[in-house]
């Protein structure tokens, strides 16, 4: 940097000289201006030598006086194979509620819980929303919208991943911000008001989780197949924190419909149009009255319907077995324009999309759209997680 004495010396022209001084900013400092170093913090400038960040540490991290590269500051820097970062090692890891956990989901029991896809997204606002072009109801096109990438979990949340929270939990865990939508700028994430929603210790939420007679959750771990099935009995909230912890978030309502339609395939079911049996999924089918894919109110082991009924992007029970939570706010007309939206004005209903063991055809659905307030808590709702690309 240049510094110039206090007082100068009059020139022959009249004018008044300073003598200048310059001297070099110190380590983890650049010169931005005359006189002034600043420092350097931003991943193209950082660390002692003001180099750009590069290769397994592309990230800087701001350490008050002084700056580091880093392999990541959010998961937001993570991939697809470690999408989780520690923000205390600033490093990518798996999911935290696969670690030593057995790959037993899936129609043969041998595929891992924590599998998730790709979904490629539409870059223009075409695809529509509630719309299957056939279904009485669903054929209007007045809802159009614009979806970037994103990964979708095969599987809804299981009992043996959810378990893996509860061994975690805290009831002010998830900490502000965390949970952002990259594609979505309006999205702020965490909202640590919330955690008054949530239960005040792992006692109490084990306790609420047994809601009903067909609860999936038990306190002890049981066998593969049960440790398989989908958790049924969590909250809005506790769908939400799981999938924040675990690397992700709950899919928008947009993100939902669009990878069960099959992008812009606009499926009227997950698999296609072939009507429904229990070969697609796990829902109240009726053969004289009796219920007959499972006993009534019965969750399935996750993937037990797959392939037969998986979506077009490779996600199984996107219809029936359990009712899925997502991000929106309900509301009965929907967000315009869409463009990688969710609807975040408070209202008094979280969505849920796509059926559950108890529901009849019509929820099975991709068009189907229902809400319900966020505390609510039933055999019928779990949920899968949404990550980042």
């Amino acid at each position: 940097m240049t510094t110039y004495a206090t007082t100068g010396t009059c020139g022959v022209s009249g004018t008044c000289n300073y003598l200048a001084t310059d001297t070099g900013c110190g380590s983890n400092q650049t010169c931005v201006g005359v006189g002034t170093c600043s420092m350097c913090k931003t991943d193209a400038s950082c660390g002692a030598s003001c180099t750009a960040c590069t290769g397994g540490t592309p990230k800087c991290k701001d350490l008050g006086t002084t700056s580091q590269c880093v392999a990541c500051l959010s998961n937001a820097d993570c991939g697809s194979t470690a999408p989780v970062c520690n923000t205390s090692t600033n490093v990518c890891g798996p999911q935290p509620s696969c670690v030593g956990l057995a790959a037993t989901c899936g129609p043969n029991g041998n595929v891992s819980c924590c599998a998730s896809n790709l979904v490629p997204g539409i870059a223009t606002p075409s695809f529509y929303r509630s719309y299957d072009g056939v279904t009485a109801g669903y054929t209007s096109q007045a809802f159009p919208a614009q979806v970037g990438d994103f990964r979708l979990d095969n599987y809804e949340i299981t009992v043996g991943r959810f378990r893996k929270f509860v061994a975690a939990y805290s009831q002010n865990m998830i900490p502000a911000g965390a949970g952002k939508n990259p594609n979505n700028s309006t999205d702020t994430g965490w909202n640590t008001a919330w955690n008054t929603s949530l239960a005040a210790t792992p006692g109490v939420l084990t306790s609420a989780l047994k809601c009903h007679a067909s609860q999936t959750w038990t306190d002890a771990a049981g066998s593969a197949a049960t440790e398989s099935v989908a958790i049924n009995c969590i909250t809005w909230f506790e769908a939400e924190a799981f999938c924040i912890w675990d690397g992700g978030r709950l899919p928008t309502e947009a993100e939902w419909n669009y990878a069960a339609a099959g992008g812009s395939q606009q499926r009227i079911y997950p698999w296609g149009s072939a009507t429904p049996n229990c070969t697609y999924a796990n829902y109240a089918a009726q053969l004289n009255g009796v219920d007959y894919c499972v006993v009534k109110f019965g969750v399935n082991r996750v993937g037990s319907e797959s392939p037969t009924g998986d979506g077009l992007y490779g996600q199984s029970d996107l219809a029936g077995n359990v009712w899925e939570w997502g991000q929106d706010w309900y509301s009965a007309q929907y967000m315009t324009p869409c463009i990688n939206c969710s609807y975040a004005f408070p209202a008094s209903l979280r969505m849920i999309r796509g059926g559950g063991s108890d529901s009849g055809l019509d929820p099975l659905h991709v068009s189907f759209r229902n809400g319900d307030t966020p505390p609510a808590r039933s055999y019928g709702y779990g949920a899968r997680c949404a990550r980042n690309r």
